[in-house]
């Protein structure tokens, strides 16, 4: 990983949402109001959403893992550098990023927060080699964690 830090106890989330649009609103206002992103964030990253979806199937990586989703939107609407991870109570439908006529149920996203335009890249190749870099037991316990504290101390220490 590189120096910076990106993860942050105080943007760990857990979310009730049904819809990943409740989500985004949800925990959009949270980063707005910890001044983490603009008035448009949660406009801009629902509307970039619809047109790139973020939704990754992981199956062939492992069957048994969950899916995820790997939310951003242009660096005009952040104000900081950080990857958001929210786990979900109960699974999100977003669109597949490589097939966008399918949907995957996600029980995690991985919101990210980039000022960097050179950087959005790098970061998700980060996301997706930690992912493969974890045991299967890994994975497992990730996506059955129940805490935002457990879930940061997890994440800080196996990123």
């Amino acid at each position: 990983m590189a120096t910076e830090q990106l993860f942050y106890p105080e943007t760990v989330f857990f979310s009730q949402a049904k819809t990943k649009e409740e989500m985004f609103e949800t925990v959009g206002k949270e980063l707005l109001d910890q001044d983490l992103v603009t008035e448009d964030f949660c406009e801009k990253v629902i509307e970039r959403e619809q047109n790139y979806p973020t939704g990754m199937d992981l199956s062939p990586i492992n069957p048994d893992y969950e899916d995820i989703a790997i939310p951003h939107t242009e660096t005009d609407y952040v104000k900081t550098t950080r990857i958001v991870p929210i786990k979900f109570e109960q699974p999100v439908t977003f669109h597949n990023m490589i097939i966008p006529d399918d949907t995957v149920d996600a029980r995690m996203a991985f919101l990210i927060l980039n000022q960097d335009p050179e950087a959005q890249v790098n970061i998700l190749a980060q996301i997706m080699d930690f992912i493969n870099r974890l045991s299967a037991d890994e994975v497992q316990t990730l996506f059955t964690m129940k805490d935002t504290d457990q879930l940061y101390q997890f994440l800080s220490e196996k990123f």
